[in-house]
């Protein structure tokens, strides 16, 4: 009896340690030596910010992923404020004179979202200079162009938060108005129905991956890295939106339905595959889409959005996950999935697979880990 007893009260006191642990935030020293260390090797790797980008063709480092990049290590600057990142992304935006890829009367998404860090560098020094540039070309968005540009998902994560940060800087309501009627369209009329299952609570990718599409289990096909892009972007926008807005709520309700839809795809070693609702398509470790949902969940804790209680051990699982299995000690990310729109695009993907682009994996982890950082 008395045997029983203990081991009772010793297997309480081991799960009540697990649950301890489990909610245990990392030491905020420990957080900031893994993103300085990995963003290290990256700014050592590039010391030329304005060196253009060679995979299968030439393309200039104002392009997406760069531009993902530079969201990072912006959310890094804010909390480890060093002078040499902010140099850094001045310099980024110097080389390309504050310009987009495609000009001012680019309507890709894409060549749009450098525009984020160029608006972000604004905020720290006012020079018109900074953003000329993205305001001409999202004003002509506006005047000049229909609602039907964000046709993939990806898009709502490049362009929508410009909008956000155009219309907070100016305070002009146009800018969270196109940015809702793009976002909607989107939401609710592309692939013939909309990219975004109500039912569900997550989106497809684009047009091909509507059903009758499905994965070989015969699911829908929802792509982690795509979806992480909304989440994400509805964090930046959320982040500066006025809560008056008429679209706030719609905004935030579609944050907490995906939260509570991501949650319970999350893998049992903390990370998410890369087809949400097929993990055995080229299933295993993936760090893009786990730390855009990671940067989502910690954001929404911090805020009182998420609950506390059931998000908190499941980012955590997720950090933890990232940073033991798939940091470098030269600071090198591994089990990023390459450029691409579904699961079998850029594989195969593990620890020492290096991905077509190595900066925009990166930006996304800096953004998570950013945000757990600022969680007490």
């Amino acid at each position: 009896m008395m045997r029983s007893v203990s081991l009772i009260v010793l297997m309480t006191f081991v799960f009540g340690a697990g649950v301890a642990e489990a909610q245990r935030l990392p030491a905020k020293k420990e957080l900031l030596r893994v993103l300085r260390r990995t963003n290290r090797y990256f700014m050592n790797k590039w010391p030329d910010p304005g060196k253009v980008v060679v995979t299968n063709k030439e393309r200039p480092s104002n392009l997406w992923t760069r531009a993902v990049y530079y969201e990072g290590l912006m959310a890094l600057y804010a909390i480890d404020p060093q002078k040499e990142y902010y140099d850094y992304a001045v310099d980024w935006g110097e080389k390309h004179r504050w310009g987009l890829w495609g000009g001012t009367a680019t309507k890709s998404a894409d060549n749009q979202c450098c525009g984020q860090t160029y608006i972000d560098l604004y905020q720290v020094d006012k020079k018109e200079d900074r953003i000329r540039d993205i305001k001409a070309c999202m004003d002509r968005v506006i005047e000049k162009e229909g609602n039907e540009a964000w046709s993939w998902i990806d898009a709502i994560q490049m362009a929508m938060p410009v909008f956000a940060r155009l219309g907070v800087v100016y305070r002009e309501q146009k800018y969270f108005d196109k940015m809702y009627a793009l976002y909607a369209f989107t939401k609710n009329n592309h692939g013939g129905r909309g990219l975004y299952n109500r039912g569900e609570h997550l989106w497809w990718r684009d047009k091909d991956f509507v059903p009758p599409y499905k994965e070989p289990n015969g699911n829908d096909c929802y792509w982690s890295r795509g979806n992480g892009w909304v989440f994400a972007a509805l964090v930046r926008v959320l982040d500066i939106l006025p809560e008056s807005d008429p679209h706030y709520k719609e905004y935030l309700q579609d944050f907490t339905d995906m939260a509570d839809a991501l949650i319970k795809v999350q893998q049992p070693g903390g990370l998410w595959t890369v087809s949400l609702h097929d993990p055995g398509h080229y299933g295993g470790k993936e760090i893009s889409g786990s730390s855009l949902f990671t940067y989502g969940f910690a954001w929404g804790v911090r805020k009182g959005i998420l609950d506390r209680r059931r998000y908190l051990p499941a980012l955590l699982r997720a950090w933890n996950a990232m940073v033991s299995d798939a940091v470098h000690k030269n600071g090198f990310l591994g089990y990023v999935q390459g450029t691409g729109k579904e699961p079998k695009d850029g594989q195969p993907v593990g620890y020492s697979s290096v991905p077509d682009f190595e900066d925009y994996g990166l930006g996304c982890f800096l953004l998570a880990g950013s945000e757990v950082y600022r969680l007490r």
